[in-house]
């Protein structure tokens, strides 16, 4: 897909997104301010506005993120000591590890709204904990088969429970400056 095509696919489905989070949260001020009780930190997950399209944004992010710039180039070699592009491949690697990561624990953040969804990717958190490191090793060159195959596991796991919840997660490649923090 064309780089300006992508761009603006994400700039669309952004947009949307927007609009109908902006929408949706007028109705509730007046609610808020006549109950005078404050919320726990479990209604406030209980209460999130399109949990399920946040989170097969975030797990699709993810997804597209590990595949592209972790799985893809693994498989090719680009990993490996004298391979032409090994230090930018693995550059691009290690902030595609970090941006996975950040995106799976938010993505497990907006399945906490749904509760059917939430009972899918609970048994998921321990996988995903054990991708903290992930961007570090790459950058330094310490990933292996294993801790490939690993993440290839993970992310494969929250897009079967995505889908046994009714939230199919689609692979979705974010930009460069998405994956710097840009």
């Amino acid at each position: 897909m064309p780089r300006s095509l992508t761009r603006g696919v994400v700039a669309l489905l952004l947009s949307c997104t927007l609009l109908l989070t902006t929408a949706a949260c007028g109705s509730d001020t007046t609610q808020s301010v006549s109950t005078g009780s404050s919320p726990t930190a479990s209604s406030t997950f209980e209460q999130q506005k399109l949990a399920k399209t946040r989170f097969v944004a975030n797990a699709g992010l993810a997804a597209g993120a590990a595949y592209q710039w972790i799985v893809k180039p693994y498989k090719a070699g680009k990993f490996k000591k004298g391979a032409d592009g090994r230090t930018f491949a693995l550059v691009k690697a290690g902030l595609a590890g970090a941006f996975t990561y950040n995106r799976l624990k938010a993505a497990v953040n907006n399945a906490k709204g749904d509760p059917l969804l939430s009972k899918a990717v609970a048994p998921l958190t321990a996988g995903i904990e054990s991708l903290k490191d992930l961007g570090t090793k790459l950058r330094k060159g310490e990933i292996d088969a294993a801790g490939v195959g690993g993440l290839e596991g993970v992310i494969n796991d929250i897009k079967s429970a995505g889908k046994s919840a009714g939230a199919e997660v689609v692979d979705k490649v974010p930009s460069a400056s998405q994956l710097s923090g840009g």
